[in-house]
């Protein structure tokens, strides 16, 4: 999984060649002070809480929203997935898969979920800084202007100020996107000169990215040069992607700017959350033992490194074709649920990416929609029993696909992906 990096955290990998922020999604987002709490201590904090009481709806957010600016996608998935759950009638769920949909490069399957979120009675504010990023990757930018001005009011700020500069700098308003950063530069906020640096480079004058960038890090700019020269030629959503999201397009595929660092101080605390969001759905088994004490115990895992992903070799049982009746209604049989809201357009695609990112493992399982009152159901099966359905929850857990046991009753509706 790519690892999504703040605007802040760019002077790191200015260091690297080909170079490229990469941002959070907003609701990480904001300015640090030195004592403020890391976004790994606050995975940690909400595990723990989540170890002795699994429906704890802010924990879930909470936990979601730190995944979210590790990096871990799925797990932060996950979270808002559990928190949905608990609490559907909240906002705060559906503006978090939203973000989780940013975050991974897919914003028409984003928008369903910020509009559910509006319905719910989320003001623009609160997530603007996340949907207008949906839509400058589908190159809208003068609605993503307006979801940031609108975020301007709300707790991301900061990071819908950066945006919006980014944006008018794409619009190729140059004066209006510096403009937008002159409150920062006046707090002396950290991140001003790297974000002016691509706002010049977006506009063509890489004279002035070049001062900025050797301002923000002197002697960088030979690294990062090729890059930002090219950012003017790229069309306006890909223009997003690249100073955003670090995806850059090569000779019509997508190719990344950077190198995914290893993360160390990641490991510990996505670990703890992937327990305990097992421990949520059953999975008690994907750690031996996988006891509410080890999610307290991430110091210990200080100096692991981060998990990597194998081939899947291990032979075991393998969920079996579903049958379905002729009123559509299934009889009880055992699942794994992989996602679930009440837009099942969104559905098709985030099984796409995980087929896709674990081609092996994924091989030959189908998808299937599972329809209720208020929800659909993204799930695999069905399996014979539980410990075939737990066996394969572990596997899914082991390369960051959290997933769940459900049982249909006789009135779930459930028909292949693609055919709802």
């Amino acid at each position: 999984m790519r690892g999504l990096l703040t605007i802040r955290t760019f002077g790191a990998l200015l260091v690297c060649a080909s170079a490229v922020v990469a941002a959070a999604p907003a609701a990480a987002q904001g300015s640090y002070s030195p004592y403020a709490e890391s976004p790994a201590a606050a995975l940690a904090r909400y595990v723990r809480t989540l170890a002795s009481d699994p429906k704890d709806f802010g924990a879930l957010i909470g936990a979601g929203k730190s995944a979210l600016e590790l990096g871990d996608n799925q797990a932060a998935a996950g979270f808002f997935a559990r928190a949905d759950e608990v609490n559907p009638r909240s906002p705060m769920p559906q503006a978090g898969m939203g973000a989780v949909s940013v975050a991974t490069g897919e914003p028409k399957a984003a928008l369903p979920y910020f509009t559910r979120a509006q319905q719910l009675g989320a003001p623009v504010a609160m997530w603007g800084v996340d949907r207008g990023l949906a839509y400058d990757l589908l190159g809208r930018q003068r609605e993503a202007q307006a979801d940031y001005r609108a975020a301007l009011a709300g707790p991301d700020s900061e990071e819908a100020r950066r945006r919006l500069a980014l944006s008018l700098a794409i619009s190729g308003n140059k004066v209006e996107a510096l403009e937008a950063l002159a409150p920062l530069a006046a707090k002396r906020d950290a991140s001003t000169n790297r974000v002016r640096a691509f706002v010049l480079a977006l506009t063509g004058d890489s004279n002035g990215a070049m001062v900025s960038i050797d301002a923000a890090m002197p002697g960088s700019w030979a690294r990062v040069a090729p890059f930002l020269q090219k950012l003017p030629g790229l069309q306006p959503g890909q223009k997003a992607a690249a100073v955003n999201l670090g995806i850059f397009p090569d000779a019509g595929n997508t190719a990344y700017a950077y190198s995914e660092p290893v993360q160390n101080y990641a490991a510990p605390p996505v670990a703890a959350a992937r327990i305990a969001t097992d421990r949520l759905t059953g999975i008690d088994q994907l750690l031996t033992p996988a006891t509410p004490s080890q999610a307290a115990q991430a110091p210990s895992w200080q100096n692991s490194p981060a998990p990597v992903r194998v081939a899947y070799n291990a032979p075991v049982a393998r969920p079996a074709p579903a049958a379905r009746s002729a009123s559509g209604s299934s009889p009880a049989k055992i699942w794994l649920q992989l996602a679930s809201g009440p837009n099942a357009e969104a559905l098709p695609s985030q099984f796409k990416r995980i087929k896709t990112h674990n081609p092996d493992l994924m091989d030959g399982i189908e998808g299937y929609v599972a329809k209720g009152s208020d929800r659909s159901r993204l799930v695999i099966g069905p399996f014979r029993g539980t410990s075939d359905a737990e066996i394969f929850a572990e596997d899914l857990a082991s390369v960051g696909v959290n997933a769940f046991r459900w049982t249909n009753s006789d009135s779930d509706q459930i028909v292949p992906l693609g055919t709802e």
